[in-house]
């Protein structure tokens, strides 16, 4: 094929190009959409790790509240007036929006006497106008494949903690 200008282009050589460079560009394509999408399911994991955080620390909030007012009316066990505790316990896994059973695998209760901090016993919430903390461990596990080893056991483990004082009940 001879244009005007009478240089002669050699069409199949163009059109190897053409294709060599197309080959290149998937290849191009596939490294970096591998790299982006890794990083979009990072932060996603992140935001869903922050998530479950703010929730349990709302549900542990909500769960304090109600266990300084005296109340025990979602008490499991209401004959028994020493699991005051244990309906704590139950708002705050109604408040979780589902996260407690999933996430969370231990609740105590403190009290701060004389400025150390004290376990309550089983089902004690201690008295009116003593100092009270909930303190929840949980673990949830990280959902994207190459944050897990970052995380021991692929968990994310944390703690939240509130404290109030107990109002003057009967």
């Amino acid at each position: 094929m001879t244009p005007m200008n009478g240089i002669r282009i050699d069409a199949p050589a163009a059109r190897n190009r053409r294709s060599r460079q197309a080959g290149a560009t998937i290849v191009e394509f596939a490294m970096v959409a591998s790299l982006l999408f890794s990083i979009l399911l990072a932060i996603v994991d992140f935001g869903h790790m922050f998530w479950i955080n703010l929730t349990m620390q709302h549900a542990v909030r909500e769960g304090a509240r109600y266990a300084v007012t005296g109340r025990a009316d979602l008490d499991p066990t209401p004959a028994d007036p020493t699991t005051r505790c244990d309906a704590a316990v139950e708002k705050i896994r109604r408040e979780s929006m589902g996260l407690y059973d999933r996430v969370v695998s231990r609740v105590e209760f403190k009290t701060v006497v004389g400025g150390t901090v004290t376990t309550l016993g089983a089902g004690s919430c201690y008295g009116a106008g003593q100092i009270i903390v909930v303190d929840v461990q949980a673990a949830a596990p990280v959902l994207t494949p190459f944050l897990r080893p970052m995380f021991t056991d692929g968990l994310y483990r944390f703690s939240v903690s509130t404290t109030m004082k107990n109002e003057a009940f009967r």
